[in-house]
């Protein structure tokens, strides 16, 4: 479609040129504004306003200024300056200024001529504003006695018409009449003989008339001196003297001789020549020898300027007489002008795959000389590639002769010459650079496949982390300049986008806002890089952007809790042995990697050499066996520290009970059959359940009193009581209803668990002594847990052994 499109406008543009041989006239009156509307351009030529602007419409002239202009809006050819028709024609009939309008794409001309009319802006104007003339008395009635006409610029109608006198006198009338050759005749004509006793001097005005519209007038003063005797005035041998000089002659050269013959003898008879004040200023190139009357070259010649000058000549005699003579100066033309060459338009840059016959450059070329010396021949030095092909009259244009291939050429230098028929020629050259754009046929290609980018979290907003690198090293210009782009997102990457920029110039690749590892572990986006080709090619590639941990997380203990205080009490028998399993310290920590390692580490303890923690499980085991000199009641510190740059850290607080007595096989084994431990269960609630009755009944007044007295002295902790075993204990005091101390005591059996967890509720009455309790049956005092007694807690698994399966039992006993 588009080499259809390129044949058609080239056919377009080869016939446009002699679609229409006649141009296109319009008229205006000289004078006019600037502004001022010739014509709707437009309409006539049967373009719209579109095309006008698309087509890049101008005006082309041969002239150095340009009278007229094209507004592409409107479409109208208007005055672009004041135009003086008498500047540009001089007094010729007709005055014509042509021109072209030069269309491009496809090329187009139309040939315009605008005739400018004349107007009358110009009055008649007398060489001399007074002309002094000596008659001598004796002259005749009728006798004419010639007059320097007045001078009217304008032509036509608006030129000179007639002459009159005034005032009006007696003794003088004016005659005027044109000649055959050009110009005209004004003759002073004596009506009555004069007398220069009865009036020596005679003065009038002649008045010069135009045929304007309002008319236009001049006026010369003339004074008539009446002399004596002179009765013969100069006569020239010819009416009108032509000549020819070459532009380039010297000054002083002679061109001519004019010469006038006087009757008369004596100082009458003595001739006088000089240049008339003409109007115009031909006579300054001139000069003329007031005895020979040889008139010669003044000043420079100039054939372009002026091709003929024209003078008058006035031969006086010494008695005031005198005769006017024209003299013509044709100016011979030499071949001074080299050749001009103005470039109306041209492209510097031509697509490869531009077809033979593409339109490279439109230019005209003149020569300021005439005839053969203004003949112009164009040439194109030996070039293959391009031709040169006459357009329009003097234009020609530049094309394409082949195939064009920038790899192989990707420049041309072309050089147009023009030469004149002139001898010797005259030839000027001027110099056309084409480079050879590049079809854009390549997309970019990324250097990697894939890009894989890495950023540490919590980085600082807008983070420079890598750059993608893509080049299109087959194409140039525009068409290898590669910009990048987050391609458009998937549903999946659009959170992603707006964590990502990709900077366009260089591919710098940005994270805009901080990050967290444990929310986001990875980014993914398309980056596309796109060539400014028309149309552009484009290639994508996929960046991941890991996301590197920081230690940023301490570690947090899950078990033991570390929300109660105080806190839990591990019991730990006195039997124990070395390598006993007290608790497990659970911790985890939220980062990754070796971030997330843990270790463990005994930081403080009751008695250090008691206690060992297990640097990879957190497993708190007995060093050594318990002895009697160790305290009942042990508090242990565990660092839980991670393997991060700087390691973070948290603590463990934990409590052990050392009882004597106590150990697992107080407890059920797994191996009880449900029958078994279901009916130990039952004892267990029914002997609960009389004692609270019983004690409800017999105390209730007094521990409602004790209660509300010493409600302090309830949060003191609690105490263990364990004389003798655990299991005779019990039976001691269901026997008995009563026991040694009022303490109650919560007990958790729990499913799957060979330990049991033992703890004190805080004492019913506080005013009762504590007891220590140990191997000897004696109780526990506060001695043993500085800071009180600590307070019951909800059961809860412990880290050693399990207990048998079967339902979850409390028993408060007072």
């Amino acid at each position: 479609m588009a080499s259809a499109r390129q044949v058609l406008c080239l056919c377009v543009l080869l016939c446009v040129p002699h679609a229409r041989s006649e141009p296109i006239r319009y008229s205006v009156a000289e004078e006019r504004e600037s502004g001022s509307l010739v014509a709707h351009v437009a309409q006539d030529v049967g373009l719209d306003l579109a095309q006008l602007w698309a087509r890049d419409a101008r005006l082309v002239s041969d002239h150095s200024r340009q009278y007229f202009r094209l507004d592409r809006r409107t479409g109208r050819l208007a005055v672009s300056e004041r135009i003086d028709r008498e500047e540009i024609c001089g007094q010729a009939v007709t005055c014509t200024v042509p021109f072209e309008l030069l269309l491009a794409d496809p090329l187009q001309f139309f040939r315009i001529e605008v005739a400018i009319e004349d107007i009358n802006d110009h009055s008649p104007v007398f060489p001399e504003e007074e002309v002094t003339f000596k008659i001598p008395e004796t002259s005749e009635p009728g006798s004419r006695f010639p007059l320097e006409g007045a001078r009217d610029l304008d032509v036509g109608s608006n030129s000179l018409q007639a002459y009159s006198i005034a005032p009006e006198n007696e003794y003088f009338s004016v005659s005027f009449r044109s000649r055959s050759e050009g110009g005209q005749s004004v003759e002073l004509v004596l009506e009555k003989s004069l007398d220069r006793e009865e009036q020596p001097e005679v003065a009038f005005s002649v008045i010069a008339t135009d045929g304007g519209s309002p008319p236009r007038s001049g006026t010369a003063q003339v004074r008539i001196v009446v002399l004596d005797v002179n009765d013969n005035a100069p006569i020239f041998t010819q009416e009108r003297y032509r000549g020819q000089v070459l532009e380039n002659a010297p000054e002083d050269s002679v061109v001519l001789r004019v010469v006038a013959a006087d009757a008369d003898v004596g100082v009458n008879g003595e001739i006088s020549y000089s240049f008339s004040q003409a109007v115009g200023h031909s006579h300054v190139a001139f000069k003329i020898d007031p005895v020979s009357g040889e008139i010669r070259v003044s000043q420079p010649l100039d054939f372009e300027a002026a091709e003929k000058h024209e003078l008058s000549v006035r031969a006086t005699d010494g008695g005031g007489l005198s005769a006017l003579c024209d003299v013509v100066v044709e100016v011979l033309d030499v071949n001074d002008n080299a050749p001009e060459l103005a470039v109306s338009s041209f492209s510097s840059r031509l697509a490869e795959s531009a077809l033979p016959g593409t339109v490279v450059g439109l230019f005209v070329v003149k020569d300021r000389d005439a005839g053969d010396n203004g003949k112009v021949v164009c040439s194109l030095e030996d070039q293959p590639a391009f031709s040169l092909r006459p357009a329009y009259k003097n234009y020609y244009e530049l094309v394409t002769a082949s195939a064009l291939d920038r790899e192989e050429t990707a420049r041309y230098i072309l050089a147009v010459t023009a030469a004149d028929a002139g001898s010797p020629p005259l030839t000027t050259t001027q110099t056309f650079t084409v480079d050879v754009s590049d079809v854009n046929d390549n997309a970019p290609v990324f250097n990697q496949t894939s890009y894989t980018m890495h950023v540490r979290e919590n980085n600082d907003p807008a983070v420079l982390v890598g750059a993608v690198r893509a080049a299109d090293d087959d194409d140039v210009g525009p068409n290898s300049k590669v910009t990048y782009s987050l391609a458009p997102a998937r549903p999946a990457e659009r959170a992603a986008r707006s964590y990502v920029s990709v900077n366009s110039e260089n591919g710098n690749v940005f994270v805009l806002r901080p990050l967290d590892y444990e929310q986001v572990r990875q980014l993914e986006v398309v980056v596309s890089a796109a060539d400014s080709g028309s149309p552009p090619l484009s290639a994508n590639v996929t960046v991941r952007i890991l996301v590197v941990d920081e230690n940023d997380n301490a570690p947090v203990v899950l078990h033991p809790a570390q929300d109660s205080s105080p806190p839990s009490s591990e019991l730990v028998p006195t039997s124990a042995e070395a390598g006993y399993l007290v608790a497990k310290v659970v911790a985890v920590d939220a980062d990754s990697g070796q971030n997330s390692w843990l270790s463990y580490h005994l930081l403080k303890a009751t008695d250090p050499g008691l206690f060992a923690v297990g640097a990879q499980t957190g497993e708190v085991r007995l060093r050594r066996p318990v002895t009697e000199r160790d305290a009942v009641r042990q508090k242990l510190v565990v660092l839980v520290r991670d393997n991060g740059r700087p390691p973070l850290s948290a603590t463990a607080v934990l409590a052990a009970l050392l009882l004597d007595g106590f150990s697992d096989a107080h407890m059920p084994r797994n191996g009880l059959a449900p029958e078994d431990e279901g009916g130990s269960l039952t004892l267990y609630l029914i002997v609960s359940l009389a004692f609270v009755s019983l004690l409800f009944l017999a105390s209730a007044a007094a521990f409602v009193a004790c209660k509300v007295c010493k409600r302090k002295s309830l949060k003191e902790g609690t105490v263990l009581y364990g004389p003798g075993d655990f299991q005779t204990g019990l039976a001691d005091a269901a026997g008995t209803g009563t026991l040694p101390h009022a303490y109650c005591y919560e007990v958790s059996l729990t499913t799957g668990s060979g330990n049991s967890e033992f703890r004190f509720l805080k004492p019913v009455l506080a005013s009762l002594p504590p007891q220590r309790c140990g191997t000897d049956g004696g109780a526990a005092g506060e001695e043993d847990f500085p800071g009180g007694l600590p307070r019951a807690e909800e059961p809860r698994p412990q880290s050693h052994g399990t207990l048998p399966a079967g339902p979850f039992s409390r028993l408060a006993f007072d």
